[in-house]
Formats: C-alpha cells, sequence, structure tokens
C-alpha cells in the first residue's frame, strides 16, 4: 500500500522537528496518541537488565531466562511454577510499578485538549498515571485482568487481590496448589487476558471502548487531526502504524508524528504530512511540555 522510507535519523533536525510537534499539538483541532511498548520502556519499566535480575534471577538461573518476555510462555513443567512467574510479573509491571514519568508530562501536556489513546500497552500506566478511562482504549488486554482459557464465556475478572496472596505465598518458585486460578464458569484453568491467540477475550469493556474510539474518528474525518505515535514498532504495525499512516494519507488536513529511538519512519506518500524523531521519546515529551508551559507563562 505505501512505500516505506526509513529513517534512521529524524525528518531533518531534531529541533526543527521538535518546533513542527510544537505547532501541531498546539493547533490540531483533536490528537489521536498511539502508544506502544517504546513509551513505558522511556518511563524506565524495561523488562531487561538489572531490573529483570533483580525480580527474576531464580527463574534466570534455572532457566536462562534474560529478559521477562522470555519468561511469560515458557511451557512450564506446573501451574504452580507457571503461576509463581506471572504473579511475580503482574505485581511488579501492574500494581507496583508506579506512575511513570512520560507518561504524567504527557497527560500535563495533553490536559484541556481534543484527545483519545490508543496503545497496545497492557501495563496499565496510562490509567495509573490519571487519564481519563472513557479516552483509552487499550486493545491487547491487561495484566490486571484474567480470563478462562478455553474461554468459555467472554469476561475478564480482576486479579490484584489473587496475585499479591500467590507472590506472598511463593516458595521455591512456586505458588500454593490451592491459589491456583480456575475459571468459576467451567473450572478450566484461567490465563492472563493478553492477546497472544485467539482465545483473547474481548469483553464488554473492550467492546466499549472500541467503540469510543471509533466515534471519536468519525466527528475528527475531515478536521485537522493528529495522530502521535510514541513508541510503536514493527511487531504488530496493523493495529497502530498502519491505520494511522493509512488515516493521515486520506485526510490532507491530518499530520502523522512518530517518536521512537532509532525507529522512526514514515511512507514517501505522506512524507509531507509527517514528522519524525529518532530520539528519546520521554524527554521529548518533557522537552515538548515544558515548552508550552512557559508559552502559557509568558
Amino acid at each position: 500500500m505505501f512505500s516505506r522510507i526509513w529513517t534512521a535519523k529524524s525528518i531533518g533536525n531534531y529541533s526543527e522537528q521538535l518546533e513542527k510537534l510544537k505547532n501541531e499539538l498546539a493547533t490540531a483541532d483533536a490528537i489521536v496518541i498511539g502508544a506502544g511498548a517504546g513509551l513505558s520502556l522511556s518511563a524506565g519499566f524495561s523488562y531487561d537488565g538489572e531490573r529483570f535480575e533483580r525480580h527474576f534471577s531464580d527463574f534466570h538461573k534455572k532457566y536462562g531466562f534474560t529478559d521477562m518476555y522470555s519468561g511469560g510462555f515458557y511451557p512450564y513443567n506446573s501451574p504452580e511454577e507457571y503461576w509463581a512467574w506471572w504473579s511475580r510479573h503482574i505485581l511488579l509491571n501492574r500494581y507496583e510499578a508506579g506512575v511513570g514519568k512520560s507518561y504524567a508530562d504527557l497527560l500535563k501536556l495533553l490536559k484541556d485538549k481534543e484527545y483519545f489513546v490508543l496503545t497496545t500497552n497492557v501495563d496499565h500506566q496510562f490509567q495509573l498515571s490519571g487519564f481519563p478511562k472513557n479516552r483509552l482504549f487499550y486493545t491487547q488486554g491487561d495484566y490486571g485482568l484474567w480470563q478462562c482459557s478455553v474461554p468459555c464465556h467472554d469476561q475478564t475478572y480482576d486479579n490484584e487481590e489473587a496475585v499479591r496472596q500467590m507472590v506472598a505465598g511463593q516458595k521455591d518458585m512456586k505458588v500454593p496448589t490451592e491459589l491456583i486460578p480456575k475459571c468459576p464458569v467451567c473450572q478450566a484453568p484461567m490465563t492472563m487476558n493478553l492477546r497472544c491467540d485467539g482465545t483473547f477475550v474481548q469483553d464488554r469493556g473492550w467492546f466499549e471502548a472500541a467503540s469510543r474510539y471509533s466515534a471519536f474518528l468519525r466527528r475528527y474525518k475531515n478536521a485537522h487531526i493528529l495522530f502521535w505515535e510514541l513508541g510503536v514498532g514493527f511487531n504488530t504495525p496493523a493495529i497502530i502504524k498502519y491505520p494511522f499512516w493509512q488515516m493521515t494519507a486520506q485526510n490532507p488536513n491530518a499530520v502523522y508524528a512518530c517518536v521512537n529511538l532509532g525507529e522512526s519512519c514514515c511512507p514517501s506518500d505522506i512524507m509531507k504530512q509527517a514528522i519524525c524523531i529518532s530520539g528519546d521519546i520521554g524527554k521529548t515529551i518533557c522537552s515538548v511540555a515544558e515548552v508550552c508551559e512557559n508559552c502559557l507563562l509568558s
């Protein structure tokens, strides 16, 4: 569909692209944020390195895992060990992560603007940071939700209390058998509400959020709309990146902005409507937010 142009650097220099982004944020009728894993990484929530070693050194020693992604999909020998891994992972990344500065700065920047957030992130950072739930559509699930593994029905379940019990009760990399979650309807094992395959449950809340997002896009279909992509790579480009490119191409009033360290690109077809910044996401958001604040004070 598009003849893609990769940019190892930004289109133009950083300062030039930053000024363009500031102007679009100030003048756009509406803003659609597309957020990927790079945004959480910029906020300090890395899934490897020291943070991984601090919380999963025993799993690293036993299985050789070097990051949190690897451990989540390993075929453990028992559900007790499976849930020992996942309960720690959920507690660390969903319930005890705290608010990332990049998210807090972004919320400050978007205050009093017409915006909507589409995200593939499952760590709940947007809501933890204070973003209104009715402006969010997290398409790939939530670490804080479980579902039936079959699934026999389309409901999800909050897991905080159970997760905290698992972490507190685990020993030798296993949770107590009595804490293993089972579906309250069919008694099959529960699993994470994460889009990994065709069993992912899209519950009522998911469809309501999808409807709000679609309504927002319809409302500003031909308006001056900024599609601002933050930390989105090419693991699942069909969810955010490709639709943003397509909607920009279809609307001459639209602007596509991409901020991603080392992976900022756009198709040649929309290059004149694009802002591509290959740089640190958190620093870029902070730079824009600080300038906007100074403008308001001056």
